[in-house]
């Protein structure tokens, strides 16, 4: 029966999920996981978003809103007058503007090495990947990617890009988005960490979309939120290809609380930017400047397959990044944890 199973899943592997913690600490016989492979938030959701998400319990047996309208408005008094999609997570935006304007054979662009959901989705919808490099230090070449995007509908751009946490500047996005036709899709998962603001370009151009999450600074990881920044022109037509119900009563309900605790935010950011200086600083490897939660480390002249090893065996899980397009089999992704967690890679790093 695997002759029904479609070309693109027989003969790939999907996505490459980091090792679980419960599986590293059985392994190794170690009590607490250091978990620093996912890119999550260390500290729980605060309280209030924590009851706001318990009083929705109440009413569960109801379909939620479909166009989540309290989520909608708590995001524009919390940014601005936008306009707003939202989906479950960033991977579920993602899917959906791919639904929106791609038809099988047609062409997305992706800049690499980056997440690699965006080819994987791209894949799935039938749409033909062309990946355009970076450049050796990791920064785009907006010429090259304007002259790959010719003829495209749609183009991915991961700023801070993920997993080299590098920021595009706001004036190369731009140039971007004035010599291509298409839709650039603006990855944004992570600007809650950096000191850099794509929204002003929402103003200026109708070919733009910025993705978020509420997964990172929010801590709702668990709980799937995401929402885009989207041009008037195509909400609508987002709305009619998005998923029925695709945010649950529960997660819409944090996301509104989450977003009214703007000091919790702020704590979270702030715990990054210490703690990712201390990476750059101590870590005994080449390591990469960084604007998200993350620090990339070059391992070499070891592969990072043996570093994820070697340190889980430590008690740290960290992410081997050989499953990203583009970037070589020595390169391990390192998220800012809690502060033990911290110290403990800190430690076990320099043992390499």
């Amino acid at each position: 029966m695997r002759r029904l199973i479609r070309a693109c899943f027989a003969g790939a592997s999907g996505y490459s999920y980091a090792k679980k913690a419960e599986d590293v600490a059985r392994e190794h016989g170690i009590d607490r996981v250091a978990r620093l492979a996912s890119n999550e938030n260390p500290r729980p959701p605060s309280p209030a978003t924590i009851q706001a998400a318990a009083n929705a319990l109440q009413t569960a047996n109801r379909y939620p809103d479909e166009r989540a309208s309290a989520l909608v408005e708590a995001l524009r008094r919390y940014h601005g007058d936008y306009r707003f999609v939202t989906g479950s997570g960033m991977d579920g935006v993602i899917e959906t503007v791919i639904r929106t304007v791609v038809e099988p054979g047609e062409t997305v662009v992706i800049s690499t090495p980056t997440f690699s959901f965006y080819g994987l989705a791209a894949a799935i919808y039938g749409a033909r990947v062309t990946n355009v490099p970076r450049r050796e230090d990791f920064s785009v070449d907006p010429a090259g990617f304007i002259e790959a995007s010719q003829g495209a509908k749609l183009a991915f751009l991961c700023s801070p890009n993920n997993p080299t946490g590098n920021s595009v500047p706001p004036e190369a996005v731009e140039e971007i988005l004035e010599g291509m036709e298409g839709l650039l899709f603006l990855d944004n998962a992570y600007v809650d960490f950096a000191d850099i603001d794509y929204r002003p370009l929402m103003r200026r151009h109708e070919n733009l979309v910025l993705g978020r999450t509420m997964s990172k600074i929010f801590a709702l990881a668990g709980l799937r939120v995401g929402y885009a920044f989207v041009p008037g022109w195509l909400e609508p037509y987002y709305h009619r290809a998005a998923t029925p119900f695709a945010l649950n009563s529960v997660s819409l309900a944090a996301a509104v609380g989450a977003l009214a605790d703007t000091d919790r935010a702020l704590e979270a950011r702030d715990h990054v930017r210490q703690w990712r200086q201390r990476f750059l600083e101590e870590v005994p490897f080449k390591t990469y400047p960084t604007d998200a939660n993350f620090v990339l480390i070059d391992v070499a002249p070891g592969t990072g397959d043996e570093a994820t090893e070697s340190l889980a065996a430590k008690g740290v899980l960290v992410r081997s990044c050989t499953s990203f397009p583009g970037l070589g089999d020595h390169y391990i992704r390192v998220s800012i944890g809690e502060d033990w967690e911290n110290i403990r890679f800190l430690e076990a790093i320099k043992t390499l």
